[in-house]
């Protein structure tokens, strides 16, 4: 039966003077509306009716006007725009749920409104980017975080960086970023470093331990954490961002170079020699795998790395290029184990301990230990 709008509707809803009868009339007009039912000039008094009573002094009125018109497609955008503005109690169910409000009048709602607006923006069901951008700009932690936490938000590389430099400190907004389902490698290396420092603290003051073997933990911990963003399988240009990254923050090291080229992350080792030497990647290449003794020796010794490692080094390119991955389960842990026994062979004929990376990098740190090491 087709719904229609009625002289005694129009009138009951106009001069009763009870907000609570406003209100429910409101409610039944509002739902017939959402429904399709009325006729053109029905519509047109429906929303004539409901731009009156977006001005309705009551509050009670314009809260039941909102709560029913939220998800309503047919809304006149003037009349969400409106209630989009009101006091919270009115506003907020049309900012996170009216699908009539551009992109702009949320940016400007942002701008001029407190965090619960804020936070009901940051809720929507999708965000945009020039949306999230804005959101992060309020500089309110329980926004961001709540941004953060929108699995239908897009937030933009520039937001994650911006939202690092404004909550460095901020465990709540550094774990939310830590479990978005796709995070930019910088950004997440980034989050490795903070997380990092932090534990290097807790270890500092709660642990009997010296402040060299905190450090020595910490950086292992924070190396491995690092390569494990480029053994998720990012593309080669991330990788060069990420090392790019690394480099300008002096945390392109020997040790996680080393580390990189005994895990099998080749990717990551020639465009670190490349940053470190100052030439292209693709040269960086024709140089590593020479062939002859001049190629690695060179960018490696323009890389300013130890001269101690370079044994390790050469024996591990060898072993990267004769030893490839088999395609089945752990396979790369059996190539790295690999790698570490032939690179280990050349100092001391030992059996491989329980921690064979560590154990490595603490050997061949022990003969590089006379070098003073400066990323350049």
């Amino acid at each position: 039966m087709k719904a229609s709008l009625t002289k005694a509707d129009v009138e009951k809803l106009m001069c009763d003077p009870s907000p609570e009868t406003r209100a429910g009339t409101i409610g039944k007009i509002a739902s017939r509306f959402g429904g399709g039912g009325f006729s053109d000039s029905e519509r047109r008094l429906a929303e004539e009716i409901f731009r009156i009573m977006a001005r309705d002094v009551e509050v009670q009125v314009r809260e039941a006007l909102s709560e029913h018109l939220k998800e309503c497609p047919q809304i006149p955008h003037d009349v969400a725009l409106s209630l989009a503005k009101d006091v919270d109690s009115v506003a907020i169910p049309v900012l996170e749920f009216s699908q009539v409000l551009t992109e702009d009048d949320l940016v400007e709602i942002i701008n001029a409104s407190d965090a619960a607006k804020q936070s009901a923006v940051a809720r929507r069901e999708t965000v945009s980017e020039m949306v999230s951008d804005a959101l992060v700009d309020t500089r309110n932690e329980d926004v961001v975080v709540t941004l953060m936490d929108n699995v239908g938000a897009e937030i933009s590389d520039r937001s994650f960086e911006k939202a690092i430099d404004h909550f460095g400190e901020s465990e709540k907004v550094n774990e939310r970023m830590a479990y978005r389902a796709k995070l930019p490698v910088g950004i997440a290396e980034r989050l490795v470093t903070m997380v990092s420092d932090k534990l290097k603290d807790h270890l500092a003051t709660h642990h009997e331990l010296s402040p060299e073997v905190t450090t020595d933990l910490v950086l292992g911990m924070r190396e491995r954490a690092t390569l494990s963003l480029v053994r998720a399988g990012v593309e080669s240009g991330e990788v060069e961002e990420l090392v790019l990254q690394l480099h300008e923050n002096s945390r392109l090291t020997p040790s996680i170079i080393l580390r990189a080229l005994c895990m099998g992350d080749l990717a990551f080792f020639e465009a670190a020699l490349a940053r470190r030497a100052g030439v292209s990647v693709v040269n960086a290449r024709m140089l590593i795998y020479d062939g002859g003794d001049l190629g690695l020796k060179s960018i490696y010794d323009k890389a300013l790395l130890p001269k101690a490692l370079l044994p390790a080094v050469k024996m591990a390119v060898e072993v990267a290029r004769e030893t490839g991955y088999d395609g089945q389960e752990n396979d790369r842990e059996r190539f790295t184990k690999r790698m570490i026994e032939r690179v280990l062979t050349q100092f001391e004929d030992m059996d491989i301990g329980s921690d064979n990376l560590e154990y490595l990098l603490a050997k061949l740190n022990g003969f590089a230990s006379s070098e003073t090491i400066i990323p350049q």
